[in-house]
Formats: structure tokens, C-alpha cells, sequence
């Protein structure tokens, strides 16, 4: 059973996904990755949402460029939380799918991260911020990796002030 489902519109977009599940394996949480599309195949998409949830699933996270109907599809077919990454395109740079993926109707609604692998690293965060509301070994793991970060840009500080000295 995976607990966190990654939907992505295009093959594409893998490689500015990809670091989703980096993010997700790196904390212990079972995670699937396939491609689905809002337009292209949405008897596809209404089918992996309902067998996801069914098996267990507690996060749903949808990457798509252009009109990015992607996310706002599989949470109109799910009450679990539904993460949006907007997946930036050459024509309008991503502002159309940013917009497309934050304007969702009430009642059904997308959290929207940034753009390509950084809101794909960012939806991989908040997913596992949402399983650990639920998880306090998780909970744990998130605050460790906190501490890194916070540690790692203490030391580049250091070292960066060394090197001008």
C-alpha cells in the first residue's frame, strides 16, 4: 500500500518530479509514481484515485503544466488531501499552470506548491507533515531533518565567512 499517490499529466515531467520521491523514500514513506492525464485519460485518472484510496492511500499529489486540471480532477473524485505542482511550460513559463492549480472552486481544495522540483520537493514536505499528524515516529524524522538543515546552513555561513576573512 503506498500512502502517498504522485499523478503526473506527462512523462515529461519527470524529471522535475522525480525529487518528490526522493523526499518521500528518504523519510520512510511508501510512495507510487505513474502518469495520468485530467484531459487525455480520465477514466485512467478516476480509476487510480479510487483504487489508491481504497488501498490505503492518505495523499494524493498531482503534477501538470498548461491548463493543469490535473489535481483539481483527482480532488473532485477524493476527500484526502490533494497536493498541486505546477509544471512550468515553455509558452507561459508556468503561470498558467500556478493559476490553473491554485483556483480551485470551494469544497475541493488543491494545496498548491511552487514550480517544477522545488514544489516537488515541497509536496513531498507537506505530505509527510500531513502523515504525521498521525505518526509520531515520523513526526520525529521531520524534526531531525530540520535540525540538518538548519545545521547545514550554519556551517555554509561558517565557512563562507571563513573564506572572506
Amino acid at each position: 500500500m503506498a500512502q502517498v499517490v504522485i499523478l503526473m499529466g506527462s512523462q515529461s515531467d519527470e524529471d522535475k518530479v522525480s525529487p518528490c520521491v526522493d523526499v518521500l523514500k528518504s523519510l520512510g514513506i511508501s510512495c507510487v509514481i505513474t502518469v495520468s492525464s485530467a484531459h487525455r485519460t480520465p477514466e485512467r485518472t478516476e480509476k487510480l484515485v479510487s483504487e489508491h484510496e481504497a488501498a490505503g492511500a492518505q495523499v494524493f499529489i498531482c503534477a501538470a503544466g498548461m491548463a493543469a486540471h490535473l489535481a483539481g480532477a483527482v480532488a473532485a473524485r477524493t476527500t484526502r488531501p490533494v497536493i498541486g505542482i505546477p509544471v512550468s511550460s515553455v509558452a507561459l513559463g508556468g503561470m498558467d499552470a500556478l493559476l490553473a492549480t491554485v483556483q480551485m472552486p470551494p469544497g475541493f481544495p488543491v494545496a498548491t506548491v511552487a514550480l517544477d522540483k522545488a514544489g516537488a520537493r515541497n509536496a513531498a514536505w507537506l505530505a509527510a507533515q500531513i502523515l504525521a499528524l498521525s505518526d509520531a515516529d515520523l513526526s520525529r524524522k521531520l524534526v531531525a531533518a530540520r535540525v540538518k538543515m538548519r545545521e547545514d546552513v550554519e556551517k555554509a555561513g561558517d565557512e563562507i565567512t571563513r573564506k572572506y576573512a
